[in-house]
């Protein structure tokens, strides 16, 4: 039996202990705030350097969403693969970390429900009522023509850095998250942007932190990613060191992978929301939290 399978278990146990009632218990709404240090650029007309600027962003933890974007157990790049399972544990030290502050959690790991159906996770986002939304909440987000033009990663060939890549025929290799990111408590699960909208306005979350990769294709264009959350009124951060993007050195502009990421990054902070460190999501502003000591 597996860490999934076991968890469900239990989970069906406590149901039926509880007289086998369908609805799962609402997450504790505690208080605290968060105090986020928010990067953003803008253009100086003139200028072929951005301006670079920080603002301090407070969120209550109770309103405040991690959706965790496709951190895969394998890719069909090893490369990708490997600097995933190297950023896993460093991502589920933030999100424990958040989580005891009252932050919901949001696993998102595209293409995978099937693993997860019938757990609590699962069935805590399916049951969120469907809420209508401003504007059509689509399966995919593409660039805007403008901003393919300007992107700054040529990422045409997919962005895959392995020596020689693989050609994938059958079934994609990923099944589900990666293990070292725990799913608890009053964790969520779904790929999909309407579920995750109805679920954050049922649990009156109106600020999204988005981790996970790939910084130029899936956190950006997913109906869940940066380019919708942000046209949906959330208010949206990008967690920079807790992210990866597919580019190649090989292609423009010839740069090395991690200076690639830095430009995604940049690009997204100029373009749809500022970035942050994952640490301000570890701790609240201290009283915040309850009666002063």
């Amino acid at each position: 039996m597996t860490l999934i399978e076991r968890r469900s278990f239990l989970g069906i146990l406590a149901a039926c202990a509880a007289g086998g009632a369908e609805t799962l218990p609402n997450r504790p709404k505690v208080p605290g705030t968060l105090s986020l240090r928010a990067r953003r650029r803008t253009n100086r007309v003139g200028s072929a350097k951005d301006r670079v600027s920080e603002q301090t962003l407070r969120w209550e933890a109770a309103r405040t969403a991690i959706v965790i974007c496709d951190m895969w157990d394998s890719h069909t790049c090893s490369l990708s693969a490997q600097r995933v399972a190297a950023m896993a544990p460093r991502m589920n030290q933030a999100i424990n970390a958040a989580r005891s502050l009252g932050v919901t959690i949001v696993h998102a790991p595209s293409e995978t429900m099937r693993h997860y159906e019938g757990t609590p996770w699962r069935r805590r986002m399916q049951q969120a009522p469907a809420a209508p939304s401003p504007i059509e909440i689509l399966a995919r987000c593409p660039r805007e023509p403008e901003e393919t033009r300007d992107f700054p990663i040529d990422d045409t060939a997919g962005g895959c850095d392995d020596p020689i890549l693989k050609e994938w025929t059958g079934p994609l290799p990923w099944r589900r998250q990666h293990p070292a990111i725990d799913i608890v408590g009053f964790d969520g699960i779904s790929d999909s942007g309407q579920e995750i909208y109805s679920f954050a306005k049922q649990e009156g979350i109106t600020n999204i932190a988005l981790m996970g990769v790939h910084t130029n294709i899936c956190i950006l264009n997913r109906s869940f990613g940066v380019r919708q959350m942000t046209r949906l009124g959330f208010q949206v951060v990008l967690v920079r060191d807790l992210t990866d993007a597919m580019y190649d050195p090989r292609r423009r502009p010839y740069v090395s992978h991690a200076r690639g990421t830095e430009l995604v990054i940049e690009h997204i902070e100029a373009k749809w929301c500022p970035s942050i460190l994952s640490e301000d999501l570890t701790r609240v502003i201290p009283g915040t939290d309850g009666p002063a000591s």
